[in-house]
């Protein structure tokens, strides 16, 4: 990527940094959101109908608007994190994160060589259709873009040591709702257990130098993770804002009938 990279600015900053799930394939949508002056918006191929195509139009509205757009791809694929970077996203967040290998996969396909191998075209978004940039796309690339995983199970809690070791990794984004399921305790993202370990996790993240984040899904759960010092949070998903928002007014429509 060639353009500036809002969110990574902001955080290598220091700034903690909101932003929301993109899971409706609007750029409608997505433009409306960004109006709102968030920092990103993590276009969601994992649990969204999202095309490339559509999340190529997406990262253009997000830089229009001064948002960074990051994309969630679904699985380690080669290929879907070559076409995400492709279209200009300014990072990639991969879930499920097990183990330190599949981590150093993460990196191989993220970066171009000589830290990984990942496939070069400049005639992209991505290098601005043009093999004039093709030095500079290269070089810049590797530093410009943000790389995040989501650490969401007992095997990754267990190897966070190790995986808080690989070089270039720039974010770790702690699943609440998954972690809360590893530990017996599905859906009680509040519970003190999940709480403790939410807490312990972002103070190894941070002394790594690197940045945690997790999902807020209320306002007293924003404010006690940035409490905790969480440096990227995302509030909700744009499916819920939209439904409960449409809700509450129905409901007040009801109660004054």
């Amino acid at each position: 990527m060639l353009k500036n990279n809002f969110i990574k600015n902001k955080l290598e900053n220091g700034e903690k940094v909101l932003g929301t799930w993109i899971v409706i394939p609007s750029v409608s949508t997505v433009d409306i959101i960004c109006s709102a002056g968030l920092d990103f918006v993590i276009i969601d191929r994992e649990h969204g109908p999202i095309s490339f195509e559509t999340a190529q139009e997406m990262v253009i509205a997000c830089e229009s608007r001064s948002v960074s757009p990051l994309i969630r791809i679904g699985s380690i694929d080669e290929a879907e994190i070559l076409k995400g970077l492709d279209i200009g996203v300014h990072g990639v967040q991969i879930p499920n994160i097990k183990n330190v290998n599949e981590v150093k996969n993460i990196i191989k396909f993220s970066k171009f060589p000589p830290i990984g191998s990942r496939g070069f075209s400049p005639f992209t978004r991505s290098g601005n259709y043009s093999m004039k940039n093709s030095t500079k796309l290269i070089n810049e690339a590797n530093q410009n873009v943000l790389t995040g995983i989501n650490i969401e199970g007992k095997e990754a809690i267990d190897n966070i040591d190790k995986i808080l070791s690989v070089e270039h990794l720039d974010l770790i984004f702690i699943g609440l709702f998954d972690l809360s399921k590893s530990l017996g305790l599905a859906g009680q993202v509040n519970h003190k257990k999940v709480l403790d370990m939410l807490e312990l996790i972002v103070k190894k993240t941070i002394d790594a130098g690197k940045y945690p984040g997790t999902i807020a899904t209320s306002d007293d759960n924003m404010k006690k993770f940035i409490e905790l010092d969480l440096r990227f949070i995302l509030y909700m998903v744009d499916c819920e804002m939209i439904q409960s928002s449409y809700v509450k007014i129905k409901n007040e429509f009801r109660r004054s009938l």
